[in-house]
């Protein structure tokens, strides 16, 4: 049996990383090279070595590796490092970021050393993070690493790179072997899409109603006019499209209107199929679910956001975390705030904080200084910069700035009491000058706080029940939001009459979601592929405050159910 009939849960791979002189074409020459045996979802032996070279390194290439020209002098030759790497690579899958660039690099060093190149399949991690993380927008190996919460300490080095990218293979290779059980299938799912040859002259000039007429439509007879998403299907049963709508039946029709834009996958559609939710919101993350799930072709870019928000972010596993704006909330652990409706108020708001907690201004990266910023020469950061700061100082720092977002009250309120007590406190100290800043910046935070649209507060705190219902009828989903993730979800069948099996399911599932919230944590722990559904249904909060929800902070009682529930009943209007 050859490589590519193996079994993919029995195969090996070897992740590789290499360094090269940063010059193009024939004068590229690897300096480093780094490998990492993966097998049965484990990192085992390593490999690692310099190389000698020919050529100098650009100063680009030495400021960015670390590797000097002094390295190199006392490296081995090419012909030995390679001659001990070759055996690796046989029998083998070869694994890395930007699988070409690596394969290219040790095929051309192999050939200039004389040494036999194994020429092993290649599996490239760019194409895993395409094919099964399609919302994460930066694929760089840090950016990626970071989003399956893979801790990163060194980039540009060989070994640590090759180490970073066989964990990043462990995380994703459950997700490829559901849908291909041999190396020769996996090769085949993640190579690129053959691109379509030119239509002739002939065929280019051909009416449109006559390209209209080969297409012809699905029948639609069996979707409903309820919320939910629709699945345009080809020949063979594999989806080609996925969409939501409130009414199903009329936005899958649209997809063939004689006016409509047609995707190039309409060409291919022969069936569709449906799957009823209760309520926008429910077709919203169910669509999004079964995106990720099936990747496929007409959704290469998934539907619109459903709003512009931002949070306001803190990772915490840097050694002194940064307050930052972004469009998602943050992966692993960390606090995320919002969604918040308006970007420039958002960085201001981190900008206030930064300035009355001493945190740092500058970006995640920490560059050494000898001297202090200009935040830190007006006092208003602690300057970890300098490299003599003591980390639990800034985390104390740190702790009491989040510490207003995650509590029982409002993070607004909270934040304005703070400021106020601080004034209070200069002023009773006689240190009027900082007594009047603080007054100051009060009443700049009350009019900053009064027009930033959103959520000022942690998306962990305060977990909810939420029940999102039917725009017509008496259906609705509930959502059970706990420690910053979307812990469960569903339709719950029939109408919203609080009979005691449906309030006795609602307290069952409710229970089970307040077990999964940590106890005593300022973070929650949010898996990367969860943080589209947390944004969904937050964005949703935010621009649906009318939402019945209700709060789990307590375990609910079945009284408490059944009032929620005729609450959700009473904003169905009558007679629809």
């Amino acid at each position: 049996m050859g490589l590519l009939e193996q079994a993919l849960a029995e195969a090996e791979f070897i992740a590789v990383d290499c360094e090269t002189n940063g010059r193009p074409g024939e004068e590229c020459e690897l300096t480093e090279v780094g490998a990492v045996l993966v097998g049965g979802g484990e990192l085992h032996d390593s490999f690692e070595s310099l190389v000698a070279v020919r050529r100098p390194l650009t100063r680009g290439v030495q400021r960015l590796t670390g590797i000097s020209q002094a390295m190199l002098e006392a490296a081995p030759e090419p012909r030995d490092v390679l001659g001990e790497l070759a055996p690796w690579l046989g029998g083998r899958v070869l694994v890395a970021h930007s699988a070409s660039f690596d394969r290219r690099v040790l095929r051309q060093a192999c050939q200039r050393a004389e040494v036999a190149w194994p020429d092993p399949p290649a599996i490239c991690t760019l194409a895993l993070a395409r094919r099964f993380l399609p919302l994460q927008r930066h694929r760089g190996l840090g950016a990626l690493a970071g989003a399956l919460g893979i801790e990163v300490a060194t980039l540009h080095r060989a070994l640590p790179d090759a180490l970073t990218c066989g964990r990043i293979l462990c995380a994703l290779l459950p997700r490829l072997r559901t849908h291909a059980a041999t190396v020769g299938e996996a090769l085949s799912l993640l190579s690129p899409p053959r691109r379509r040859s030119r239509p002739s002259a002939a065929r280019a000039v051909a009416p449109r109603e006559e390209a209209v007429a080969r297409i012809s439509a699905p029948d639609f007879a069996q979707l409903p006019r309820d919320p939910g998403v629709y699945i345009f299907r080809d020949a063979h049963g594999m989806p080609l499209y996925v969409g939501k709508s409130v009414s199903v039946a009329s936005r899958a029709r649209s997809h063939f209107a004689p006016a409509a834009r047609r995707g190039s996958w309409t060409a291919q559609a022969e069936t569709v199929d449906y799957s009823k939710t209760a309520s926008e919101l429910g077709a919203l993350v169910l669509e999004n679910q079964l995106i990720k799930r099936w990747n496929p072709p007409g959704n290469l870019r998934l539907a619109p956001r459903p709003n512009r928000s931002v949070y306001v972010r803190c990772r915490l596993d840097d050694p002194y975390p940064v307050l930052e704006v972004a469009r998602d909330p943050a992966p692993g652990h960390a606090v995320n705030v919002g969604p918040l409706g308006r970007r420039r108020a958002a960085l201001e708001l981190v900008e206030q904080l930064d300035s009355l907690f001493g945190l740092r201004h500058c970006s995640r990266r920490l560059v050494r200084r000898d001297h202090p910023s200009a935040y830190g020469q007006m006092g208003r950061c602690l300057s970890p910069c300098l490299g003599d700061l003591d980390p639990n100082l800034y985390r104390a720092r740190l702790q009491g700035a989040l510490e207003l977002f995650v509590g029982e009250g409002d993070g607004a309120e909270l934040l304005l009491t703070h400021v106020e007590s601080e004034m209070r406190a200069a002023a009773g100290a006689r240190r009027y000058e900082r007594a009047a800043a603080l007054r100051r910046r009060l009443g700049r935070l009350r009019s900053l706080l009064g027009g930033l649209d959103g959520i000022v507060q942690a998306t962990h705190a305060r977990p909810a029940l939420v029940v999102a219902a039917h725009p017509r009828c008496e259906g609705f989903d509930a959502f059970w939001l706990a420690g910053g993730r979307l812990r469960d979800w569903g339709t719950l069948s029939g109408g919203l009459e609080a009979g005691r099996g449906r309030l006795e399911e609602l307290l069952e599932r409710t229970d089970r979601a307040r077990r999964a919230i940590p106890t005593g944590a300022l973070a929650a722990y949010l898996p990367a592929e969860e943080v589209d559904e947390v944004r969904i249904v937050s964005g949703w909060l935010a621009s649906h405050p009318e939402t019945p929800r209700l709060s789990l902070d307590a375990p609910p009682s079945i009284e408490s159910l059944r009032e929620l529930l005729h609450t959700v009943r009473a904003r169905v209007s009558p007679g629809t």
